[in-house]
């Protein structure tokens, strides 16, 4: 850091997080078997390698379920060039040269200023491997930063409050402002995809509901290993398997394999 430089607000950097969506090109399915399991493996390699160097790297199917993606990768890493090198090596693989991005969101780490900051983690994400990540983009109306700080601070902490009766779900928002669209990334990690569209539906009638500006697309996907990721791209396999082993329950004991 140059000499007599301080940073904004005097806080370490904190976390980036992003979240990158794939989708893979119809035509790559039509290519011969040994060609596709290359590719796969040599994107999955390049997930391994990387998940090596990064605080967390995971990988989500959203095969069947979204039009425009297939998968995501969830990316979490306090140096900022580890998501342009990522990209790079990804881009470099056989399978890169037949995937789209269609949607790609970047934040970072920091406390709310809406919350007594001696209660909660100071501003990082630290994922328990739920089966489920709900992701979306999200804007507030400009009006909504004019308001009284009180008030502001009264619909969050009625916000948080609606949020905080849905023990299976785990929220990691994180701060886009200046480095990406939105303002914020809302992510949510859950049990059922289900549990996540009651606590929406619920949030709706809050106060700080009529601020949003835009909220969508909003995309669900299953944590997987990478491999069951690629290979569900073209039916190599069709059932993804469970992973009893990272679902991880708010209080740190394991859920049972999702049966519903």
């Amino acid at each position: 850091m140059a000499e007599g430089y301080d940073r904004i607000e005097g806080v370490e950097v904190g976390q980036y997080v992003g979240y990158r969506f794939f989708a893979v090109d119809p035509a790559w399915r039509r290519l011969p078997v040994e060609e596709r399991t290359a590719g796969k493996e040599a994107f999955a390699d390049v997930v391994d390698e990387f998940a090596g160097r990064m605080e967390g790297l995971r990988v989500y199917s959203t095969v069947g379920v979204r039009p425009e993606a297939d998968l995501f990768l969830w990316i979490i890493t306090q140096r900022y060039d580890d998501l342009l090198e990522l990209g790079a090596a990804l881009n470099g693989t056989p399978l890169g040269a037949w995937l789209t991005v269609p949607h790609s969101y970047l934040g970072t780490t920091k406390p709310s200023v809406y919350t007594d900051k001696k209660r909660v983690r100071q501003g990082r994400v630290a994922p328990r491997n739920a089966p489920y990540l709900i992701v979306y983009p999200f804007v507030k109306v400009r009006p909504w930063y004019f308001l009284p700080f009180e008030e502001r601070v009264a619909a969050m902490r009625e916000h948080a409050e609606i949020g905080a009766r849905f023990v299976t779900i785990t929220n990691h928002t994180t701060y886009s402002f200046g480095i990406d669209d939105q303002e914020f990334i809302p992510a949510f990690e859950a049990e059922e995809p289900a549990d996540f569209m009651h606590l929406m539906m619920t949030l709706r009638e809050s106060e700080a509901s009529r601020w949003t500006e835009r909220d969508t697309p909003i995309l669900v996907g299953k944590l997987v290993d990478v491999r069951d990721a690629l290979d569900a791209l073209d039916g190599a396999t069709t059932e993804l398997p469970s992973a009893t082993t990272l679902y991880t329950a708010p209080d740190g004991t394991p859920y049972p394999a999702p049966s519903r």
